[in-house]
């Protein structure tokens, strides 16, 4: 196995300059209070709260645009009826655990095909990058949306984009986007992957469901589909991002890959963690600034939060009802297959689009795994290049000898 090339040493120059106010690992206790935070860091996380909660607003409402058309079809009794039932379904599903009955594995080997990415692209990685793509071979969980899912013709087509080494393959790190974030140039820059490049690892970033290339013709933003068609929508959409995630580890391990690492932001941090508790081949996962609880955090999400109460209202779904089925694709529902050593959690204590408090539920429920955290907000990392060392050297035991 080949040793990483680069040491903690290594300068780190992060895409955006932000201030250098340093983070820590969480306590035994979990995250710091207030008072045991300096000066310098309580102005940070203050600052940085107020520009997540202009933020949130904006995406907010960006989501209770798309919601609006399955809002007006929740009128008709035939539609409140059968949105009724998609909730039991998942309810029920998640009420069993069991994640091989709610994420069933793919049955073969994708057929990959493949073509150089970009010059731009190469010239960022400095290296061997390739855009890779393959068929789905998702079914709706739920039967009775399988003719619905099916007719998504751009998003049953799976993308993502692959730094590989030019003397065959090494330890991967493998990448989640958030939510509306999926382009690989800004992912590639803002998580500083040209230096995990040079520190030994192939790099894979992957592309969600409804998002850059998979968004459906006429769609108004990247990621539009994911809220666009309902609850029952996004659990589906969640469904595919980890069955198609599980297919792309089975082209990693075809191509000779034997450890993979797993890390991914926001909405990708949610998916990240549910996949570790999925899939027993991820060597180690690293979720950043997660979102575990959505049916908890939308109640924050203005105006976004009044769509999902009304349409609730329409379609006569409790808040009993609604709650069990968002059970189904939260990683709090599911035991974590990676070890307890090789799960780490990054949060930012000023984050008002995924709250730490998201973050600490998750730590609970991982039992007290390590935690880092930093004083910034979901986009403003401060203090960066130290979270990235830090995924180093846990990651390093792990994926290099």
């Amino acid at each position: 196995m080949r040793n990483v090339t680069s040491s903690d040493a290594t300068p780190i120059d992060p895409p955006i300059p932000v201030p250098d106010v340093p983070g820590a690992d969480a306590t035994v206790r979990g995250l710091p209070r207030r008072i045991d935070l300096t000066l310098r860091q309580r102005l940070i996380v203050d600052t940085s709260a107020v520009a997540d909660i202009a933020l949130r607003t904006a995406i907010a409402s960006l989501i209770a645009t798309t919601m609006l058309p399955t809002l007006l079809s929740g009128l008709r009794g035939d539609r409140s009826r059968a949105e009724q039932d998609q909730l039991r379904f998942y309810g029920e599903l998640a009420a069993e655990k069991d994640p091989a009955l709610s994420f069933p594995a793919p049955t073969a080997v994708p057929r990959v095909s493949s073509r150089p990415a970009s010059p731009i692209a190469e010239w960022v990685a400095r290296g061997n990058v390739h855009n890779i793509r393959f068929d789905s071979s998702f079914e709706a969980v739920n039967p009775a949306l399988r003719d619905q899912c099916r007719g998504f013709t751009r998003n049953n087509v799976v993308h993502a984009q692959h730094w590989r080494h030019d003397d065959g393959p090494h330890p991967t790190l493998c990448v989640i986007h958030g939510f509306m974030g999926s382009p690989y140039l800004f992912n590639g820059l803002f998580f500083s992957l040209p230096w995990f490049y040079r520190s030994g690892y192939d790099v894979l970033l992957y592309t969600m469901p409804f998002h850059g290339s998979r968004a459906e013709k006429g769609s108004p933003f990247s990621g539009y589909g994911f809220f666009a068609n309902g609850f029952s929508g996004f659990a589906e959409a969640m469904a595919q991002a980890v069955h198609d995630f599980r297919s792309i580890v089975d082209y990693l391990e075809f191509t000779g890959v034997d450890r993979i690492g797993l890390t991914g932001m926001s909405l990708g941090g949610y998916t990240s963690a549910l996949i570790a508790s999925v899939d027993d081949r991820i060597q180690t996962v690293i979720p950043n600034v997660p979102v575990v609880a959505p049916d908890q955090t939308v109640d924050e999400w203005f105006p976004a939060n009044k769509v999902v109460q009304l349409r609730s209202l329409l379609s006569d779904t409790g808040s009993e009802l609604t709650k069990a089925a968002t059970q189904y694709s939260s990683p709090l529902n599911y035991e974590p297959l990676v070890p307890k050593d090789r799960r780490l959690i990054i949060t930012g204590l000023g984050d008002r689009l995924a709250p730490p408090e998201q973050a600490e539920m998750l730590w609970e429920h991982w039992d007290r795994c390590a935690f880092h955290w930093f004083p910034g907000n979901h986009i403003l990392h401060v203090s960066q290049p130290d979270y990235l060392r830090r995924m180093t050297r846990f990651m390093r035991g792990f994926m290099f000898d």
